[in-house]
């Protein structure tokens, strides 16, 4: 009889193939002319009409060009060698998804002023927003960089009009473009500025907010701004109240690490463009503030990035390290050791016999702050976490070998999935596709994270869709998950989980507590908002998501009002069954 890690491989080896025809079948069909020595390894072309852009779409392989054009050997890019990469670019594109090489290219959906890759008709125009002057501002004084009572301003001067172009055409490149940033009144010269993000990048068109990153230590290694080495500057895409992310902070910082958030605003060679949601970075600063005495020498740091199809869920991935270090992406010292402690946690979350997994891994795995990150992530329905795509989350190992998990992509949290139980009705589950009975047999749909039917007999999985009624106990049968599938399948830890989602309900969604915090940064936050001429939503649709009072009846809301008191009366009133599914027994007992 083979093993759960058995399956879970065999599956993998069938995706794979799929994975290596397709790819084989995009090279036939699309040539390139060979790689001249030295070059980086290109990103497979995604979708995309005429007009393709310069690199590699959501999850693409970054591409290296700062060893072939760093002529001076600065360990950065002057002008003159950022020119050249850029004419290296346009003679060697590699299509990419969204504005300009999106579907139906320039243009079409997504392309230059049109709506975007997902939609959004109510989006204004874009134009050019008011002139600030560094001057105008009084410096923030006697407040943390992620104090929530105060809106910052960051000026950012790039020596270029041309800035939105050459960061566009260095997206998921390893170079960046310096600047000079002024906060509070203090100029830090020198730091590196990109795009950054997947769909909230693709599916933005040019003249409107992208989200930034910027490095403080580009030309001095020794630079921070506020204490802090890398900013994030969010433009809190497919979020209309522009909140999502600063609440799911405060409230998973109650009980676990996680990045802290605020707002800001940003203005660019004197030009506001609009609200940011400043982000603070999982890196070793964050690490020595947020765990008592560690350091990355003593632990290691893992990103889970994104992708439609993540399936990094801590499963079982076999024996070859190769496998693991495909799938998480180390950012502190590259040590074999830490693989070697990476891939036994996976096995024993995967195989061990469940009455003896708490005890096998307390030693290596925070069991409590894992049960509250799956709470958080389920209760607060996270549209980009661990319980509908594997990933978009972080791992820290500290010195005494026990892994912990860090929220990470908070953007799409509080999401109500279009009404109660989302597409698809009850539970928020949606069938695959056009096939009989909804199933599609052709290919998964975008986000997929369930196997295909590894035998006959077995019942048809359905995709997980959110909702305000998502049930806590989803995908307790979906072996790419095993901190749901397997932790919660032990008694004792189950109860635990489903305490802390009550928890949630009856405090943190409680209007009278949720509703206080909306109050007050609505109100910090409005006036910004409502003079924003980049913007992504309509101002009436932030409005709207950040209201008072409750949505008039029958009418569609995505309001944080609406989505909280449905999420909580379901969750208050939610019983559990007396038993979950199971990956050998996938059928929920009556």
């Amino acid at each position: 009889m083979r093993t759960l890690s058995d399956r879970v491989r065999a599956v993998r080896g069938f995706v794979a193939l799929v994975a290596l025809a397709g790819l084989a079948a995009g090279v036939m069909a699309q040539p390139e002319a060979p790689p001249r020595e030295g070059d980086a390894p290109r990103p497979m072309r995604g979708p995309g009409g005429p007009g393709g852009g310069s690199n590699g779409g959501p999850g693409g392989q970054e591409r290296k060009l700062l060893k072939r054009f760093d002529e001076d050997k600065s360990g950065q890019l002057d002008a003159k060698e950022r020119a050249e990469a850029r004419e290296f670019l346009k003679a060697n594109p590699v299509r990419r998804p969204g504005p300009g090489g999106g579907p139906g290219g320039r243009g079409g959906p997504g392309g230059p002023g049109g709506p975007g890759m997902f939609g959004n008709e109510n989006r204004e125009p874009a134009k050019p927003g008011e002139r600030v002057a560094v001057e105008d501002v009084k410096p923030v004084t006697g407040a943390g960089l992620y104090d929530t009572s105060v809106v910052r301003t960051f000026f950012l001067e790039f020596d270029s009009p041309d800035w939105e172009a050459e960061l566009s055409d260095f997206y998921n490149t390893d170079v960046e473009v310096p600047a000079t940033l002024t906060l509070d009144g203090k100029r830090y010269a020198g730091v590196g500025v990109a795009f950054r993000g997947a769909s909230s990048f693709f599916a933005v068109p040019a003249g409107y907010k992208r989200s930034f990153n910027i490095s403080a230590d580009l030309t001095d290694n020794e630079q921070r701004v506020m204490g802090k080495k890398t900013l994030n500057l969010l433009n809190a895409h497919s979020d209309p109240s522009m909140m999502s992310t600063v609440l799911y902070s405060q409230l998973a910082n109650e009980h676990i690490p996680a990045p802290r958030a605020t707002f800001a605003r940003v203005v660019i060679n004197g030009e506001s463009w609009g609200v940011y949601v400043n982000t603070e970075q999982f890196d070793s600063l964050f690490v020595a503030e947020r765990f008592e005495n560690e350091t990355d020498a003593k632990g290691a740091r893992w990103k889970v990035k994104g992708t439609p199809n993540g399936s990094s869920g801590l499963d079982d991935l076999g024996e070859d390290l190769a496998a693991y270090k495909a799938k998480y992406q180390i950012k502190s010292k590259d040590r074999e050791e830490d693989w070697e402690d990476l891939a036994n946690l996976c096995r024993v979350l995967s195989n061990t016999p469940l009455e003896e997994l708490e005890a096998k891994l307390r030693p290596i795995l925070d069991i409590e702050g894992v049960l509250w990150f799956l709470a958080l992530d389920n209760g607060l329905v996270n549209m980009d976490g661990y319980w509908v795509r594997a990933s978009d989350y972080s791992i820290y190992k500290d010195s005494k070998g026990v892994f912990h998990l860090i929220p990470h992509d908070m953007n799409e949290a509080f999401s109500g999935g279009g009404g109660p139980g989302g597409p698809g009705g009850p539970g928020g589950r949606r069938p695959r596709g056009d096939g009989p009975e909804g199933e599609r047999r052709d290919r998964p749909m975008e986000g997929d994270q369930q196997p295909p039917r590894e035998r006959e007999g077995e019942p048809r999985r359905m995709q997980p869709r959110g909702g305000v009624d998502l049930d806590p106990l989803v995908g307790m049968d979906d072996l790419r998950k095993p901190l749901r599938s397997r932790l919660l399948q032990v008694p004792s830890l189950r109860a635990k989980y489903l305490e802390n989602v009550r928890v949630l309900a009856e405090k943190s969604l409680d209007w009278r507590t949720l509703g206080a915090r909306v109050a007050g940064l609505r109100a910090l936050v409005e006036p910004y908002a409502k003079a924003e001429t980049r913007r992504l939503t309509s101002f009436e649709s932030f409005e709207r998501a950040t209201a008072s009072e409750p949505p008039a009846a029958g009418t569609r809301s995505r309001s944080l009002r609406d989505f909280a008191d449905k999420r909580r009366a379901y969750l208050m009133g939610y019983k559990a069954p007396k038993e979950s599914p199971t990956p050998e027994n996938p059928a929920r007992p009556d």
